[in-house]
């Protein structure tokens, strides 16, 4: 690289640096109060509204609803023709708020939005930050994905908070299914003989998957939870609802593992004479690739900001919707991290400290790091060329109709 080209990358770091740190205040304050008023799945109103509000005071562009999600957005800055995205996660957990603390993510990639912007003319880049709602339920980046508001994105970033900073895991594919099994009501002891037992078909399901998983591949789940399975103690029960999720390495192995497992479901309906529906619940998650300029570039800032990110590349962490996205574009989503007393993703004590002194340095210090990203990616030639030429290949692409925009399991 020239002298010039150095001073350029470091002239750009500085100012997207002191962007995010003049908004600071701002980005803590978004955190906290996503923190305070946790959304879950497509509820995420007050949340999306804080964030976007935000982003036209700093000058984007805004378009609320996108792909037809009330609570997605997409904020532009800027005209350069490498689009880079952040995306901005802010849904909650049913019960127990913001245990994955997805506060902490959004807030960070607005944070780093606003300090690519400030510097977006110079290196000849737009930055779009793309609300992505429901990732802990339907996958609202797969759904926006599949709705074309990546399609003109070279590369995405986000962070996700964690208890340790970590670089280059992947993360295990995911499906699920709302089962319904429908049979016919009776008098539980008068006449059983008449009914079909809804409750038995889920419990055989349940026992029959159970059996499977000894047969599974490793690294491939199965999860279930029973919704409903009557209601009156002496009647059959006519209807038993439950939703069935699946995990696996790959996109292929998850697409196995739901035959093996509609097939339990199968034989469940036909052993008890129950009626079976199987409907996908939301997105199937791709597994997560993470690219590796991406990834070497967010390393060199972390640890720039006194970070010192664990290297897991190879290791797998749970499901993301991000994965679809990674299938179809250079990404990046490491861990953020900040001390939750050895509380986990998932829990109420992981969610009290998504608000801590920690946390709030998470926010300020991803945002920096996810800029600095944006910035090496910018000024470096070969690799601003390799991103936009990939998107010019997905383009191409995109002409013959028999390409979708998401991996197919």
């Amino acid at each position: 690289m020239t002298s010039l080209a150095a001073r350029t990358r470091e002239c750009a770091r500085t100012a997207a640096t002191d962007a995010v740190r003049a908004h600071a205040r701002d980005l803590v304050a978004l955190s906290h109060s996503l923190h305070a008023e946790p959304e879950t799945a497509l509820r995420e109103h007050r949340s999306a509204a804080k964030i976007t509000l935000l982003a036209e005071d700093a000058g984007f562009d805004v378009t609320r609803g996108v792909a037809g999600l009330p609570t997605a957005f997409v904020a532009t800055h800027g005209s350069g023709d490498l689009v880079v995205a952040l995306c901005a996660e802010y849904d909650a957990l049913p019960g127990i708020g913001h245990a994955c603390g997805h506060n902490v993510n959004g807030a960070a990639s607005v944070g780093a939005a606003l300090g690519l912007a400030a510097v977006a003319e110079r290196l000849g880049i737009t930055v779009k930050l793309i609300g992505t709602p429901a990732e802990e339920d339907i996958g609202g980046k797969a759904l926006l994905l599949d709705a074309g508001a990546f399609d003109d994105v070279a590369a995405a970033f986000m962070v996700h908070a964690a208890p340790e900073d970590s670089v280059g895991a992947a993360s295990l594919a995911v499906g699920a299914w709302d089962v319904v099994y429908t049979g016919k009501p009776s008098h539980a002891a008068l006449a059983p003989w008449e009914g079909v037992n809804a409750l038995d078909a889920i419990a055989l399901a349940h026992t029959a998957v159970g059996l499977l998983r000894q047969q599974l591949p490793p690294g491939v789940l199965v999860h279930d939870v029973v919704f409903e399975a009557g209601h009156a103690v002496n009647v059959i029960p006519e209807t038993a609802r439950a939703r069935y999720e699946l995990r696996a390495r790959t996109t292929e192995d998850l697409a196995h593992a739901r035959r093996r497992v509609q097939a339990c479901l199968e034989a469940a309906a036909l052993a008890t004479g129950a009626e079976l529906e199987l409907t996908e619940h939301g997105a199937d998650f791709a597994d997560l690739r993470q690219d590796e300029f991406l990834t070497a570039a967010y390393t060199r800032a972390a640890r720039a900001l006194g970070r010192d990110p664990v290297d897991r590349r190879g290791e797998v962490m749970a499901s993301t919707d991000m994965g679809n996205v990674s299938h179809v574009l250079p990404a990046l989503h490491p861990t953020i991290g900040y001390d939750t007393e050895g509380a986990r993703h998932h829990t109420a004590p992981f969610a009290r400290y998504g608000n801590s002194p920690g946390a709030d340095r998470a926010v300020i210090d991803a945002a920096i790091a996810l800029a600095h990203v944006g910035v090496d990616l910018a000024t470096d030639p070969a690799q601003r060329r390799r991103c936009l030429d990939q998107l010019a290949d997905r383009r191409a692409a995109t002409v013959s109709p028999c390409v979708n925009s998401r991996p197919q399991p």
